[in-house]
């Protein structure tokens, strides 16, 4: 057999081919379960300010909250929205792995 790949070198780097194509493609297929994708913990306060308008709701409401939600330990970063309709919304993500109920 080690003959016949000997006097037909062309075979043998056909077949070599043929295998690193094979594996390339079938590398392709699988799954990656090293990277999962992992969402951090979110922590998100709702509140309503009647009859108040986003400006309002911005300096009465929003503002105290996100002060004292500040310092809270592995928080990597805070969103506040507020609205016309006297709403305001605030989330907060953690680093992965802390428990959120832990820092409320």
């Amino acid at each position: 057999m080690g003959n016949f790949f000997v006097r037909r070198p062309i075979v043998a780097m056909v077949i070599a081919i043929v295998l690193v194509i094979v594996g390339m493609v079938s590398l392709m297929g699988l799954p990656i379960e090293q990277y999962p994708d992992i969402t951090p913990p979110m922590v998100r306060v709702s509140t309503s300010y009647t009859g108040a308008n986003a400006v309002s709701v911005e300096q009465s409401v929003a503002t105290p909250v996100e002060q004292e939600v500040n310092g809270v330990d592995n928080m990597i970063y805070m969103k506040s929205t507020n609205a016309n309709d006297g709403t305001m919304s605030l989330e907060i993500s953690f680093d992965i792995g802390t428990d959120p109920d832990m820092n409320t």
